[in-house]
């Protein structure tokens, strides 16, 4: 028979009470840093605990950490395209982006096409088409699940206008893809 001996371990630093005010106090506020609660932590109880140890109980009680995305800064080339692209298109009407079909990256299932005022490209055009797909797709999937079944039939729909737009999504640039799209004599908005 053999049984468990309590170990010798570090005596931890907060007790289940104060665990539970580090996850409220960050819940609280979401973009708070695990500095900044600990000294939260310190005004409130006067007990000196590390970051380290917060970041611990934070994800004992659920919650991550993010790291900030950082963009690529545009080069000169980039403000030139990006201005001649809108140049381009400032006078398309509604009846012209009525036939542009945006593809909608977001996690969840598959949706068909919806009409709906959220997403990137919906402060311009709230009412433009999209179709949705997860986050994790790999290329075949991409083309049976979205562009076949989705793409191709609003394709079919609204005729020769039909332009896609998708968000350069690695998925999307490779080419299977872009021989799919030719077959099918789909055009998309550069």
């Amino acid at each position: 028979m053999c049984s468990r001996r309590h170990g010798g371990g570090r005596v931890r630093s907060t007790t289940p009470a104060e665990d539970r005010y580090i996850v409220l106090s960050a819940k609280r506020n979401r973009r708070t840093t695990a500095q900044q609660v600990a000294n939260q932590f310190l005004a409130a109880s006067g007990k000196q605990i590390s970051r380290k140890t917060v970041a611990r109980r934070l994800r004992g009680g659920g919650l991550y950490t993010r790291r900030p995305v950082v963009c690529v800064p545009l080069t000169r080339q980039h403000r030139t395209a990006h201005l001649q692209w809108c140049r381009d298109h400032r006078n398309w009407t509604e009846q012209d982006w009525a036939c542009v079909l945006f593809s909608d990256e977001r996690k969840g299932p598959i949706s068909n096409m919806q009409y709906y005022a959220v997403g990137r490209h919906h402060d311009q055009w709230p009412h433009a088409p999209t179709c949705g797909c997860e986050w994790d797709f790999t290329v075949q999937r991409y083309i049976d699940e979205v562009l076949l079944p989705h793409v191709r039939l609003f394709r079919g729909a609204v005729g020769d206008k039909f332009v896609f737009m998708d968000d350069y999504a690695t998925c999307h640039r490779t080419l299977a893809v872009q021989d799919c799209l030719d077959s099918e004599g789909i055009q998309r908005l550069v």
